[in-house]
């Protein structure tokens, strides 16, 4: 199965950027490449692109679809969290944009094997770099109770994590939960019967939550925003595709944060403080995508784009 991912907001995201100026730039979830791909294209001579993800399948997917460009793109396996360790080992000091897509690619979802999917029977992954760390598996099968209920509540914002959790910690208790459709059958079983009438699948949320667990999708958000913003030159562009709440909170708060001003108590007559904004908001509200964009990919209904210059 190749890797396929729709690119959300394509020409929105990439021309945010303004790549036709030249210089360094950074994917930081480069996925199938398919924003990658444009940016390169839009790239003059003498540019660079550096491509990063965690995914392995990814990397060598994306590899093969940029080589038209193979003098200016480098792909890196890595976490876009890591982006100094990654932009060191290249000799790279400033770079001159940088943008993430935080949705998680519809290979991911569609590949049965990687454990995402509430839709396939496989074993519990979710791990978006296989090469270790947790896995879901891990997750709910060795965290307390009251450790399930906080992220299935806090990621998934599933109104009954409560009774999912006990459900979960009960079931385990006889054997180890190793597949989806048994934590889906879980998940049903805990669920009263009018919210398994709803459109959207009664596992939805929980699997959200793992998957954001498993990940550590929202805690890197904030200071991986930071160390980029850190390694833009001054004019440089930082752009972020979300597509859940949790996601957009954090964007959109980091971003508010480091464009703030003056940070005194509001009861000092004047500033004293001399704190001095890092980004400017090209905009205060998102960029949507547009009803023709949804039509054709459904999924993209829920994405928001922010966009930031570097002082």
């Amino acid at each position: 199965m190749g890797f396929n991912h729709y690119s959300v907001m394509l020409k929105e995201t990439v021309d945010a950027l303004m790549p036709e100026k030249g210089g360094i730039f950074v994917d930081g979830t480069l996925g199938g490449g398919g924003h990658s791909f444009y940016l390169a294209s839009k790239l003059p001579c003498g540019s660079r692109l550096i491509g990063i993800d965690r995914d392995g399948d990814a990397i060598l997917a994306a590899t093969e679809r940029l080589k038209p460009f193979s003098d200016k793109f480098v792909a890196v396996q890595n976490n876009y969290y890591e982006i100094d360790e990654v932009l060191n080992s290249l000799g790279i000091s400033e770079i001159d944009g940088i943008m993430l897509d935080l949705g998680v690619s519809s290979f991911q979802l569609d590949t049965p094997e990687r454990g995402f999917s509430y839709m396939h029977s496989s074993p519990l992954d979710m791990r978006m770099d296989k090469r270790g760390g947790k896995s879901a598996y891990d997750v709910v099968n060795e965290y307390t109770e009251d450790e399930l209920k906080r992220i299935i509540f806090e990621y998934g914002e599933e109104k009954f994590a409560a009774r999912i959790s006990s459900a979960i910690v009960t079931s385990r208790a006889k054997k180890p939960i190793e597949t989806t459709f048994e934590l889906v059958d879980i998940i049903k079983s805990a669920m009263p019967a009018f919210a398994k009438g709803e459109s959207q699948h009664p596992a939805k949320r929980t699997f959200q939550a793992i998957r954001i667990e498993v990940n550590n999708e929202i805690k890197i958000i904030e200071p991986a925003i930071r160390a980029m913003v850190r390694r833009l030159k001054k004019g440089g562009r930082i752009a972020v595709i979300t597509f859940h709440s949790l996601e957009d909170r954090a964007v959109k708060q980091t971003f508010a944060d480091m464009a703030r001003g003056c940070i005194c108590p509001p009861s000092l007559p004047v500033c004293v403080c001399n704190h001095k904004p890092e980004i400017e908001l090209v905009s205060r509200k998102p960029i949507l995508p547009s009803e023709s964009e949804i039509e054709i990919n459904p999924r993209s209904r829920s994405a928001k784009l922010r966009v930031a210059i570097k002082l």
